[in-house]
């Protein structure tokens, strides 16, 4: 037998080597093999017969792992992102097997253990008081120890030559145990037994049908769980959980950004306290150590539930029962870089394969997961209600065109209706809330003289002044500069903040509210590690009036005490260059709207904008989604959109502009040539960004009722194409970002 086998490396470099007499190898094993001179490690894609052919394979050198790391569904799952997207093959297998686990680097950690074999005699204890003091020291302790162990490095320094003589001497045992590193070790959280709800009839109905889904995986379809804010998803999700462990599946639990994993992590432990240590985390922010320990125990069986990031959906979980897609409208489910899946689209294939139930939950879906329940290829349930009987908060829209005219032209960060209502919310000891999706202090630093403005050098975009640091930062590419004393071209010292961030508005809060107490969180203030956690943590013991922050407060969070949610510039991602800007300002809206009002006061959100028309805004301040997707989707029909057609954005980058624009043109003109008949091919556009990281960028935009045969198209013509050694042209399928 013949072994295909992925070499490691930046190289997509896949060899045929024979397979020695007696080595047990499958597909997804990880092999050592003979690569020219030297030895390499690599991933085993397939097996086959050995063909017909005038040479010799060389034979694999040997296992490194005799189990497969790559189950056969997650193998297939592989091979079916690397056709659709139109990435490599390596690329995923990068995701599948991360590098903490790839890399020969890394390895479990381990330590020595003393375990007392038998009771030494009151008399041999008084010899060795004499004779050998540490020995007596080290079997006092043992005897003294419930279970009669201890780790040798609890025992101190200098103690080797005592532990050898006692083992010699039959009195200890020396052995070697494996120890896990603990993502949550250091949290000084105390988890509490959080026993289950009782569901309303609508969370009865919906559990009744998730749970019949996990019963019949082979027949069910996938679940979308639309639930307005507040109606309990969570309780749904944590019970159909215990459900598919008492049938003794395993369940995988995904959330959109890492800032929401450790109190979905807490959530889960609550309600599974016995057994917290089969609770494994993966994402992104742990060490090599912590990642490798993770992914070897889930592999193992040793952890029945994960919780992570989009990366998670990969996790080697055996015998998986149920998938929960929290959120599952986010972008952030969207890869970025190579290979550039879509984390939910991939949960709903991988369920598909397993076969497994899948439950994709939000308050307000994506159009395209909302298209799938209209066509019947998902099945859709509902909550109409709030799980506590609350009715949803009462949203009031301010026209700040008005109140800029109360101010003789001067822009007022907080309008009147929203200080008085956070005046009369701090009289009453209620909570609130204050979002703006914009971090730093003041979003440009402008002279009115010359109207020059500070931008960045390696980005089209302005620098946005951060003051706790006192530093100009781009937000694109990170890069930071000094702030100018005066205009650099010409000398003016009247140089002018532009706009406003969470920083301006933390300043205006002390000066407006100065009894109040207030934190902000946005990426510049939650740097240090736990530092959300603990924000979190005193906002719910009501040590903290008001919490300022951008996206990271706009979903997952509940606080029965918020009664307020101020909304500040709710214009900001509306005009922008992307057909999905009212989605996303929808989504958003109603997100942040969501944490107001969810114990036993009513809640009031104020939102502060200069479009109050906007369909987005006016169908978000009704909470309702049926009136917004009905004309949104009316407008993605029309115009052949997703989710009606595939997009697909092909981008071109170069240091060098003419040379960028000039090889996207020239894959322009092979891409008309037997272009498919329902393909629709864009011009040569610059991207919105038109420069990021110091590269110029260009793109065009493909749409298909077909997804397969466009990135098929694509990749056709990309592979008889040479490009220029400084140009990088990358393929986006299902593209979500634009910019």
């Amino acid at each position: 037998m013949n072994a295909r086998v992925l070499i490691d490396g930046p190289s997509e470099l896949v060899f045929d080597y024979a397979i020695p007499a007696g080595m047990g190898v499958q597909a997804g094993c990880r092999v050592r093999v003979p690569l020219r001179r030297k030895s390499a490690t690599g991933t085993v894609l397939s097996i086959a017969e050995p063909e017909q052919q005038d040479f010799a394979l060389r034979e694999l050198d040997s296992l490194i792992d005799p189990e497969p790391l790559i189950t056969p569904v997650l193998l297939r799952t592989g091979e079916w992102i690397a056709n659709y997207y139109g990435c490599s093959i390596e690329s995923v297998i990068r995701s599948l097997v991360p590098e903490a686990v790839r890399s020969e680097e890394n390895s479990a950690k381990t330590r020595r253990i003393a375990v007392l074999e038998k009771e030494p005699v009151p008399e041999s204890l008084e010899k060795l008081a004499k004779r050998a003091p540490r020995q007596h020291a080290i079997l006092t302790l043992l005897t003294h120890t419930a279970d009669r162990r201890l780790p040798v490095s609890d025992l101190g320094e200098g103690n080797s030559a005592a532990l050898k003589a006692l083992e010699k001497n039959g009195f200890i045992r020396l052995e070697t145990e494996e120890v896990r590193r603990d993502p949550d070790a250091d949290g000084v959280e105390e988890i509490l037994e959080f026993k289950p709800l009782q569901l309303n009839s609508e969370q009865e109905v919906a559990l009744e049908q998730v749970v019949e889904a996990i019963a019949h995986p082979d027949t069910a379809r996938p679940i979308l769980l639309l639930g307005v804010t507040g109606s309990g998803k969570t309780e749904v999700y944590l019970q159909a959980a215990q459900r598919a462990l008492d049938l003794g599946k395993t369940v995988l639990v995904l959330v959109p950004e890492i800032s929401l994993t450790p109190q979905t992590v807490r959530r889960f432990k609550s309600r599974f306290s016995a057994m917290q240590d089969q609770v494994a985390v993966l994402h992104s922010n742990l060490s090599q150590g912590e990642r490798f320990d993770e992914w070897h125990r889930i592999r193992k069986g040793l952890a029945r539930i994960v919780i992570g990031a989009r990366s998670a959906v990969f996790a080697p979980l055996p015998n998986l029962g149920l998938i929960l897609v929290d959120e599952e409208h986010e972008n952030s489910y969207k890869q970025e870089n190579p290979p550039r899946y879509h984390g939910r689209d991939v949960a709903v294939l991988r369920a598909a394969f397993e076969p497994c139930a899948i439950v994709l939950g939000s308050a307000t879906p994506s159009l395209e997961s909302w298209h799938n329940t209209q066509t019947e290829k998902y099945h859709l349930i509902r909550l109409k209600q709030r799980a506590d009987g609350q009715s949803m908060p009462l949203v009031r829209v301010v026209d700040m065109r008005l109140e800029a005219a109360k101010q003789k032209g001067n822009l007022p960060i907080l309008s009147d209706k929203l200080r008085t209502a956070l005046e009369q919310r701090l009289e009453k000891g209620e909570q609130s809330i204050l979002f703006l999706n914009r971090r730093g202090f003041a979003r440009s630093l402008q002279c009115p003289s010359c109207g020059y403005v500070c931008q960045c050098p390696h980005c089209a975009v302005a620098l946005t002044y951060h003051r706790t640091d006192e530093r100009l930062v781009c937000h694109v590419c990170g890069h930071t500069s000094i702030v100018p004393r005066k205009c650099p071209e010409c000398k003016s010292p009247a140089i002018l903040l532009q706009g406003y961030g969470t920083q301006k508005v933390e300043e205006v809060l002390a000066k407006v509210l100065p009894t109040a107490k207030f934190a902000r969180i946005d990426a510049d203030a939650m740097r240090r590690k736990h530092a959300l956690r603990d924000t979190l943590n005193a906002f719910k013991a009501h040590k903290i009036d008001i919490l300022i922050g951008t996206q990271m407060i706009a979903k997952g969070l509940h606080f029965p005490n918020v009664t307020l949610v101020g909304i500040l510039n709710a214009d900001l991602g509306l005009h922008v260059p992307d057909f999905r800007a009212g989605e996303r300002t929808f989504q958003l809206l109603t997100q942040v709207a969501g944490r107001a009002g969810r114990g036993d006061l009513e809640g009031e959100v104020i939102v502060q904008t200069f479009t109050p028309h906007s369909p987005s805004i006016q169908y978000a301040r009704k909470h309702d989604f049926d009136g917004f997707s009905e004309q949104e989707m009316e407008f993605r029909k029309a115009f052949s959109y997703p989710p009606f057609a595939h997009c697909g954005v092909l981008t071109a980058r170069s240091t060098h502009e003419r040379r960028a624009e000039f090889t996207l043109q020239t894959l322009h003109v092979r891409l008309k040539e037997n272009l498919p008949a329902d393909m629709v091919l864009g011009e040569v556009l610059p991207s919105p960004l038109i420069r990021s990281h110091g590269q110029f960028r260009f793109q065009i935009t493909l749409r298909s009722h077909r997804a397969r045969p466009l990135t098929r198209h694509v990749q056709a013509v990309l592979a008889r194409t040479t490009l220029p050694e400084d140009v990088t042209v990358v393929f986006d399928m299902d593209a979500l970002n634009f910019s």
